[in-house]
């Protein structure tokens, strides 16, 4: 058996065209460099009531997706509040007046598609997909959840328990406390800025709440219904108009912008014998109306944001104290902020610290070399293009527009405004922008191993 391995693997190998070695390397041919995209041609129209949709024909896929996004969510809520947005979103799975959970799955399966509902910080999101042919059922579903949800208060106990496990689960991830301790330092007197909510708070949310909540936020003139995919443009013109023009207007759009605080602080949260610090450090910045923010986004990606960035490959691929350090630029309503975030090992804390300020301050005084931001470059334009390879992509990208009311433009320049940014822009935004002396630091870690490195590293800082 082994000869006759052997023998097949001899001929093999002395069958190899002359000239190629065995085990030599093929240089790979160079890659294209991403196109401008070219937004879809879009159908937009308001219903009477103040809701606005947008129908975009894209891909040949026989499948369409549907989002009815209400700007709805956490920075809704008063302080007594916290986490109802997310229990209204759960309890409207639930069921409507005329279909219960089951009878919503079974209908939303017979059509070859799914439904659920998500809640972020500033909206709520009923998104479902379908074949093309069930397009107009689909949103008949979707338009029943969205005006006639029941709220069972025989599923409120269960809904207010698993989103008590959910957030007792993220109280003992060291990522999600450092996350949370990060958001309110920045944003102490904005919702942005609230820890999780206690259990006692959950549990003192009642049905009543909920539906209150509903009929004070939820209503067609903070509502934007999107259609992408494959499908017939006047039968979904129609089921959207029908289906939802006789849903109450309801309260005005309005989402209160946050005034961040820019300090130097340092927040440490003790976690006896942990073998890894969670590191997070950063600052405010601007949003993605700003004219720095494209060069900012690239500058994030040179910096921390993508795998072969500086800080990456200093504190993991050369020093070997993280195994996957990573930079955030977070784009929220009309502000921003910027991280780096790292799980490094605890006896190397202040070792980390002070390699990432030594990339900060490098940036910062010497521009990046030609050849080293074109990959950046073509890193972040490439992933903006995937971002647009598909339907529920397109959406996504479309109300990124309508939240933060930018143009078209921003989509369709953005690959030639990318490449546009020059090493001396990636320099001065560095300058303007990476301001060590003014960030937040939070650090989840065995405080009495830390402590002194913090210290060390506090006292070159200044």
């Amino acid at each position: 058996m082994y000869k006759k391995i052997f023998s097949i693997a001899l001929i093999a190998l002395l069958s190899l065209p002359s000239g190629i070695a065995v085990g030599q390397k093929q240089t790979p041919p160079e890659g294209g460099q991403p196109r401008d995209f070219k937004l879809p041609a879009k159908q937009e129209f308001d219903l009477d009531n103040g809701l606005t949709a947008v129908l975009v024909p894209y891909g040949e896929v026989p499948k369409v997706v549907v989002s009815m996004v209400v700007q709805v969510g956490n920075v809704h809520e008063t302080a007594q509040q916290n986490g109802l947005a997310e229990i209204v979103g759960s309890l409207m799975q639930e069921g409507t007046a005329t279909r219960n959970a089951r009878q919503l799955a079974e209908e939303v399966a017979r059509l070859g598609g799914s439904l659920y509902v998500s809640v972020g910080p500033n909206e709520t999101w009923i998104s479902g997909s379908a074949l093309s042919e069930f397009g107009p059922q689909l949103v008949e579903i979707m338009a029943d959840l969205l005006k006639n949800p029941a709220f069972p208060e025989a599923e409120m106990g269960r809904i207010k328990n698993d989103f008590k496990r959910q957030n007792n689960l993220l109280r003992q991830q060291p990522g999600a406390i450092a996350q949370s301790k990060f958001r309110g330092a920045l944003y102490p007197n904005h919702p942005y800025g609230r820890d999780f909510p206690s259990d006692a708070v959950i549990d003192g949310f009642t049905r009543e709440q909920v539906q209150q909540f509903y009929e004070q936020q939820f209503g067609a003139d903070r509502t934007t219904v999107y259609v992408a995919g494959k499908f017939d443009q006047s039968a979904m013109k129609e089921a959207v108009s029908s289906q939802l023009s006789d849903w109450r207007k309801g309260a005005e759009p309005q989402i209160m912008v946050a005034k961040p605080v820019t300090k130097s602080d340092l927040i440490v949260i003790d976690r006896p014998g942990a073998p890894q610090s969670t590191i997070v450090y950063g600052l405010p910045v601007v949003d993605p109306s700003h004219p720095d923010y494209m060069a900012l986004r690239v500058t994030n990606s040179l910096l921390g944001g993508s795998f072969g960035s500086r800080i990456t490959r200093n504190i993991r691929e050369d020093k070997g104290y993280t195994y996957s350090p990573y930079s955030t630029l977070a784009a929220r309503y009309r502000v921003g902020d910027w991280a780096q975030v790292a799980d490094v090992t605890t006896e190397h804390t202040g070792n980390s610290l002070r390699e990432i300020l030594n990339e900060i301050n490098r940036l910062g005084t010497e521009a990046p070399t030609a050849e080293e931001l074109e990959g950046i470059k073509n890193y972040e334009a490439g992933l903006f293009v995937l971002r647009n390879s598909s339907p529920s992509g397109i959406v996504s990208q479309l109300n990124f527009l309508k939240l933060h009311g930018l143009p078209d433009s921003f989509l369709e320049n953005q690959v030639q405004n990318i490449h546009a940014i020059t090493p001396q822009q990636v320099q001065q935004t560095t300058q303007k922008y990476m301001k060590p002396k003014s960030m937040t630091l939070v650090v989840v870690g065995d405080k009495k191993v830390i402590d002194p490195q913090l210290k060390k590293f506090q006292a070159e800082l200044k």
